[in-house]
């Protein structure tokens, strides 16, 4: 098992919120939808909020397994690790009131905060703990690679575990925000029972998500008692959605749709994505093995002129597998590894045997408007050079298949976000033999970077080493790199309290009614 705390796909630009897949009707909860959308609690949470996201889940409700952005910005509401991040990117404890680590790194305490409940009303315990820890490492394909370091991990009494490494390792802490789930639950796929301020009640497939403020939540609780979320397919609907009062907040919309809402009942909030949107390519497939390909395709972009036509000229230019908010792993001078130059782009092409050109196709999800609208420009921008692109739209759970699980495409244009502000969440897939490696990045030199980076305990030494890997990915040209992509938030002004997280993550429990 290689090092580092996965990354988990989809920042497909948009909320990427994917689909229960194969759950039908199912349902879980006692309470009805109308009683919820009708009910007062009990405690300080009231009212209701309709939210609009851009598809179903399809990738499942168990915290372990997921895969997609959007799904996992939706179980942060619900689930919660022995710690979290907070609005600031620091990791804060949660179900976990406090912690120590010893000296040399290898051993970590956590001692667990009373009267944490789950939504059954069970108190956690440390059993619990221990469960979901091994039970992240020991998947088919662990949510958290980082266990696999773990040399034992021990109940020393009802209120304390103990973790023991078998070498330091500095991203360790950030892949303790895996789930804590109930042992006694023997299915979580469809008994969805969390910690966080919001509790599951229930799914219409391809139609809505229902979730209720958790009145025994150990913390600062949610004000606002019913979240609904409702699955919006049609991009084209979503002015029409909010302006007819059929949803109060959307996330991420265009920026021609925040201009749609000029003047209307709706606050346009902006920040950043906080995601690596590039036009990937399968390095596996002609003509995209051969790096000349790659790096003239690369040469023939501007992301300036896409940022222009996408997002009004706003956007974070960005020239490898990280987005700015990653601070000090972020390289500004990677963005002009490859500043367009048109000619070059046909030398490169003429040399590699395609003085002509050649045709290929992007597969775009066809839910995320700024994807096909990124694709667009890059259809253009690669006439300039004798190439055809033709796009291909496909649905989000048929890209997850074909695209992303069996790699079975040419390229495609989509986003990817950290779970955790860690380089390894950003960069452990590039490994050659990484099983989410859907580009199929095959570079000796950068395995052994990203290997003696992992491992390293100088932090100085491994960020180093990790900006290394970024560079090889921007001269290997392993994909077209363009933007994190701005953020746009229609949120009625019925609501306030909306906060911006420095990565993929929606945060329901602070926003509030305006009296």
């Amino acid at each position: 098992m290689k090092k580092g705390v996965r990354f988990l796909l989809a920042g497909l630009l948009t909320t990427m919120a994917v689909a229960l897949s194969g759950c039908g009707g199912d349902k879980t909860g006692e309470t009805s939808s109308e009683q919820i959308t009708n009910s007062t609690s009990e405690g300080n949470a009231a009212g209701s909020i309709t939210i609009g996201i851009p598809q179903d889940l399809e990738d499942g409700l168990d915290p372990h397994k997921v895969t997609a952005a959007g799904t996992r910005e939706i179980l942060f509401n619900i689930y919660e690790g022995l710690v979290k991040y907070d609005v600031n990117g620091d990791l804060k404890a949660a179900v976990a009131e406090n912690y120590t680590i010893s000296d040399d790194g290898l051993v970590y305490t956590f001692t667990l905060r009373d009267g944490v409940k789950f939504h059954d009303g069970s108190d956690v315990t440390a059993e619990d703990v221990i469960y979901s820890i091994k039970r992240c490492a020991e998947g088919e394909v662990p949510l958290e690679p980082e266990f696999s370091y773990i040399d034992t991990i021990e109940k020393q009494d009802d209120k304390t575990v103990v973790i023991t490494l078998k070498e330091a390792d500095a991203q360790f802490l950030a892949a303790c925000t895996c789930a804590v789930l109930p042992q006694s639950n023997a299915d979580p796929e469809h008994n969805v029972i969390g910690t966080g301020p919001y509790k599951f009640i229930e799914r219409t497939p391809q139609e809505s998500i229902t979730l209720q403020s958790f009145e025994d939540y150990w913390g600062e609780k949610a004000h606002i008692q019913n979240v609904i979320l409702k699955v919006l397919a049609n991009p084209d609907s979503i002015v029409m959605e909010l302006k007819g009062g059929s949803v109060d907040m959307v996330a991420r919309i265009t920026d021609t749709q925040a201009a749609e809402l000029a003047g209307s009942d709706f606050a346009v909030l902006e920040g950043a994505m906080n995601l690596v949107q590039a036009l990937y390519l399968n390095n596996a497939v002609k003509p995209f093995d051969d790096i000349r390909v790659r790096q003239a395709l690369c040469y023939a972009v501007n992301p300036q002129e896409i940022m222009d036509f996408v997002s009004g000229g706003k956007g974070f230019e960005i020239g490898s597998s990280v987005f700015p908010t990653f601070g000090k792993y972020y390289d500004e001078s990677l963005n002009h590894v490859y500043d367009q130059d048109l000619e070059k782009a046909k030398a490169l092409l003429a040399e590699a045997g395609y003085p002509d050109g050649f045709s290929f196709s992007i597969t775009v999800p066809s839910n995320y408007q700024q994807h096909i609208s990124t694709a667009e420009v890059l259809v253009e921008e690669f006439k300039k050079i004798g190439v055809t692109a033709e796009i291909k739209l496909v649905e989000w759970n048929s890209w997850l298949e074909d695209v992303y699980k069996d790699r079975n495409y040419e390229t495609t244009v989509v986003g990817v976000d950290a779970s955790v502000l860690t380089a390894p969440a950003l960069l452990s897939r590039f490994v050659s033999d990484a099983p989410n490696n859907f580009v199929n990045f095959n570079s000796a030199d950068y395995d052994a970077k990203y290997a003696q980076a992992i491992v390293s305990a100088d932090d100085a030494k491994a960020t180093a080493l990790y900006k290394d890997c970024l560079q090889i990915l921007a001269d290997d040209a392993a994909n077209v790199y363009i933007q994190d992509l701005p953020t746009f938030v229609a949120l009625n002004q019925k609501y306030a309290g909306y906060q911006f997280y420095p990565l993929y993550v929606q945060d329901f429990a602070s926003l509030y009614i305006v009296e």
